[in-house]
């Protein structure tokens, strides 16, 4: 039996590692980068919520503030 054929694979797009990692763990395609784009939204709050005004976010975010999250390459951060 060849397993090659049963394995799922993404064509790497652009910065979208994380989504094309995510996917190839997973085996099929959980994730889009609108997903993960609100994932990173979602954790940029909870940061923001959490460690209050004092917090400096690294690109833009809804509120002004830059996210360590994501970015408009389409890279999300692993960290």
């Amino acid at each position: 039996m060849d397993l090659v054929l049963h394995i799922f694979h993404e064509q790497q797009e652009g910065n979208l590692c994380a989504q094309h990692c995510l996917n190839a763990l997973l085996q099929g395609p959980y994730f889009t980068a609108i997903d993960l784009a609100e994932l990173a939204r979602q954790l940029d709050q909870k940061e923001q919520d959490a460690l209050g005004a004092q917090f400096h976010f690294g690109s833009e975010s809804s509120r002004g503030h830059k996210s360590q999250n994501m970015d408009d390459s389409g890279f999300f951060s692993v960290q």
